[in-house]
């Protein structure tokens, strides 16, 4: 027997002037499974790449004592070893004993800094970035000598890398006659566009990467893609001028590097208070470009990651955002004494000093001997001991000068094209088309 059709009233019709929507609030029963989202294309997944060897997860609370406000180690567990080096795919021998050098050269020269300081010889203060060499000086090792680097206050391992002498940033912060700002300036506000392509750091945080994305821009209106890295800290990293600048990146399909150096404290506000993502890798999926997550106290990770993001660059395939975590094992700056962080944070991150692990993997694949060793600590010290007497002894700026360099006077500098004229054809190894382009008017 057939069964009676039902009948169905038929749809009311739209209002003049409203459309209508399927905003309405739907019962559980009508809510789409995860199954017939998927058939129907509308579950999508993404994959953030993780290099880490270990992936700890802590969580801290605040405690109130009396006046006192402090943070606790709630769960994790803090007494596990620190991992070995991960394999790079392709440092050689002669690259990685290279960046341990850089790493030790910065570390020794932030020591100087801090003892300049406590002597009264530093107008201002010092930042520090102890515990971040690897990913600072690794970080700037991927880059070719034409690539252009913006460092934050904390990357002074990548400014070493890309020329500056310790004796340049010591007499910067000690605001000498023959820093690179001729004494006008106490503090890392330094770079090179005319033969170190370093752009320098600026202190409204998230600035450098519309500043960076517009070099790429640049280098691609002359006809050349390049790699351009800058970095953000994980408070810096919320930051609207980032989202701004790293968005216009994706969209423009440049070649930014942007690493978010996830150091745990946003000066003295822990991450878990800070953004409630797992990863802030995770945030490369809301711009359509790859995330990546390294330790940053492994040097091997650091530059396979950002190779491989500026080989990416180099072809045209647009941005990449590289989460590096680790600790940064000071306070803020010289004047933070970082009694906020809970100790065992501090003991489980010693563990993890990047330049010793460093130093353990290069001995133990005898790519290092012990004699080695000892040898290059003694020449980066005997340098560093040379380029501190350069800057103690450096005379202070006349007053006469501080009226010079403040305006672009005649002739003072040229400015042109690094890589071609505008409007020339990109290069024909992309692999991806050329992006349209609006017309540029240039004076």
């Amino acid at each position: 027997m057939a069964k009676k059709k039902a009948n169905k009233k038929p749809a009311p019709a739209a209002k003049p002037g409203r459309t209508r929507t399927s905003s309405r609030l739907k019962t559980k029963s009508q809510q789409p499974t995860a199954k017939s989202a998927e058939r129907n294309g509308d579950l999508r997944t993404y994959t953030i790449r993780d290099y880490r060897l270990e992936k700890p997860s802590f969580t801290l609370r605040q405690v109130r004592v009396g006046d006192e406000l402090r943070y606790e180690v709630e769960s994790g567990d803090l007494s596990r070893p620190a991992p070995p080096i991960r394999e790079s795919k392709y440092l050689s021998r002669a690259q990685v004993i290279e960046i341990y050098r850089w790493m030790l050269l910065n570390r020794r020269m932030e020591t100087a800094l801090e003892n300049l300081y406590k002597q009264g010889k530093v107008v201002g203060g010092v930042y520090f970035g102890l515990g971040q060499e690897a990913c600072s000086c690794a970080s700037a090792y991927a880059l070719r000598k034409d690539e252009w680097l913006g460092p934050m206050i904390r990357n002074q391992g990548s400014l070493l890398v890309r020329g500056f002498s310790p004796a340049d940033i010591m007499m910067q912060y000690m605001a000498k006659a023959g820093s690179p700002t001729k004494g006008r300036d106490a503090s890392s506000h330094f770079g090179d566009i005319v033969d170190r392509n370093v752009v320098a750091p600026i202190s409204t945080l998230g600035d450098l990467i519309p500043v960076l994305a517009g070099v790429a821009l640049g280098a691609r209106l002359q006809g050349k893609h390049i790699a351009v890295m800058t970095y953000i800290g994980d408070g810096g990293q919320s930051t609207g001028v980032t989202y701004e600048g790293l968005n216009f990146a994706a969209v423009q399909n440049l070649g930014l590097v942007l690493i978010v150096e996830n150091n745990l404290w946003g000066y003295s506000t822990p991450a878990d208070m800070q953004f409630r993502v797992k990863d802030l890798a995770e945030r490369a999926i809301a711009y359509g470009i790859p995330g990546v997550i390294v330790d940053g106290t492994d040097a091997c990770q650091v530059y396979d990651a950002c190779h491989e993001a500026c080989e990416r660059a180099r072809r045209g395939e647009g941005p990449t955002l590289i989460e590096a975590k680790m600790m940064r094992m000071k306070g803020h700056a010289i004047h933070d004494a970082a009694e906020y962080v809970p100790k065992p944070l501090f003991d489980y991150w010693k563990r993890r000093d990047p330049i010793a692990r460093l130093e353990n993997y290069l001995v133990e694949k005898k790519w290092l001997t012990a004699a080695e060793n000892e040898k290059l600590i003694a020449s980066v010290e005997a340098q560093l001991e040379a380029d501190r007497e350069i800057a103690v002894n450096s005379p202070m700026p006349t007053p006469e000068s501080a009226a010079g360099g403040v305006y672009c006077e005649a002739g003072c500098h040229e400015i042109k094209p690094k890589y071609g004229m505008p409007g020339a054809v990109l290069p024909k190894e992309s692999s991806r088309p050329k992006p349209s382009q609006t017309a540029v008017h240039l004076k």
